[in-house]
C-alpha cells in the first residue's frame, strides 16, 4: 500500500508535533475513542498503478480533513497482519466524527475496495482503582489521551473473568498494584486504557505505544 496513508503515524495535515499535543489537551474531559481495522479487497491490487496513486491520494485527502477535527493516527499493518491493512486510531470529545469518517472513506474510489474487519468502540474515564504517578505519588486521572509519535501502536481488546470480580476491592487493587509497577519498568512503553463498559463487546481496550 505504501505512503502516504499507510505509514505508522504520518501526520496528514503536516501540523507541528507541539499544535497536535496542543490540542490534545484541550480536548474534553472525556474522550471517545475508536480503533477501525480496514482489510483491501485483493482486486485493489490488480488495478493500473496510476488508479492507485490516485484513489490513495483521494484517501489520503479525506484524513487530513477529518485530521483537522479529531486526534487522527493512521497505522500500517503490511507484514504484521493476514486480515488487515490499514489501522485508524480515533480520539474525539464525541462519536460523531466518527460515523462522519466512516461515510467518507466508504464514498471514495478506494472505499469500495476497503472492508472493515474490526471495530473497537471505548471512551476514556477514571479507573476504580487508585493510580499513582510514578513521579510524586498524586492520583493520576488518565481521562485525556495525547498519543506520541512512536512508531509502533499494540491494541488488544479483552475481558476480565468472573473470578476477578469476585475479588474484594482490596484484593484486585493489590493485584493492580503489583500490575503498574511491572509496567513501569517499561517506561519506554506509554500505556492507553480505555473502556468500552455497555459500547461495545469487549470491557477494555487497551492501546501501547512504543518506538521498540
Amino acid at each position: 500500500m505504501g505512503a502516504p496513508v499507510l505509514r505508522p503515524n504520518h501526520r496528514p495535515n503536516h501540523q507541528p508535533s507541539g499544535q497536535s499535543e496542543d490540542r490534545g489537551r484541550q480536548l474534553s474531559r472525556r474522550q471517545y475513542v475508536r480503533f477501525a481495522f480496514y482489510r483491501v479487497d485483493p482486486l485493489w491490487r490488480r488495478l493500473e498503478a496510476s488508479e492507485q496513486a490516485l484513489q490513495k491520494q483521494e484517501l489520503a485527502d479525506v484524513i487530513r480533513a477529518f485530521n483537522r477535527r479529531m486526534l487522527l493516527r493512521p497505522y500500517s499493518l503490511m507484514g504484521t497482519r493476514s486480515d488487515a491493512e490499514l489501522l485508524l486510531w480515533q480520539i474525539a470529545e464525541n462519536p460523531l466524527p466518527f460515523r462522519e469518517l466512516a461515510t467518507a472513506i466508504a464514498s471514495t474510489r478506494m472505499g469500495g475496495y476497503l472492508n472493515m474487519v474490526y471495530s473497537y468502540f471505548s471512551q476514556t474515564k477514571r479507573s476504580i482503582y487508585e493510580i499513582r504517578s510514578a513521579h510524586d505519588d498524586s492520583p493520576e486521572e488518565r481521562l485525556v489521551i495525547d498519543p506520541s509519535e512512536a512508531k509502533y501502536l499494540f491494541v488488544y481488546p479483552f475481558i476480565k473473568t468472573r473470578a476477578w470480580y469476585q475479588l474484594s476491592l482490596h484484593a484486585r487493587q493489590g493485584i493492580m498494584d503489583e500490575h503498574i509497577e511491572v509496567g513501569r519498568k517499561y517506561p519506554s512503553v506509554r500505556l492507553n486504557t480505555t473502556y468500552s463498559f455497555g459500547l461495545d463487546d469487549y470491557e477494555f481496550i487497551v492501546a501501547f505505544e512504543t518506538d521498540e
